[in-house]
């Protein structure tokens, strides 16, 4: 899906699909961390290899919301995995990797501090 944006100074998710999102002119087909403040960051394997050291990473970053795209289908992590963010008092929202990526386009344009954390 091909998604047309107004235009912006921040950092947004031009197109996804299947296993791949569009970052400005880049496809990447990895899991990743991509931030409104232009972070970019490999993450995870998948989603059985998640633990709360990949939350932990998420925290680092400071930001007021984290958006977890968890692929296909919605996968909840478990408790003990945010507890970082918790602790941090970051708020983060599950839903699927389409869903995420929207979903991030629209909190970035409206200049909120927010990442989206993707498994593709």
């Amino acid at each position: 899906m091909k998604l047309q944006p107004d235009q912006s100074d921040v950092q947004t998710i031009r197109a996804h699909g299947p296993g791949w999102v569009a970052v400005g002119s880049e496809k990447i087909t990895h899991n990743v961390i991509i931030g409104s403040r232009g972070q970019q960051l490999a993450w995870a394997g998948g989603f059985d290899d998640l633990g709360p050291e990949h939350f932990a990473q998420l925290a680092d970053m400071k930001v007021e919301v984290v958006i977890f795209g968890s692929g296909s289908r919605i996968r909840f992590p478990k408790p003990a995995w945010v507890a970082p963010l918790m602790a941090a008092r970051i708020g983060i929202e599950t839903m699927d990797t389409a869903a995420a990526c929207r979903t991030y386009n629209i909190l970035a344009q409206e200049g909120r501090d927010v990442a989206v954390a993707l498994l593709l």
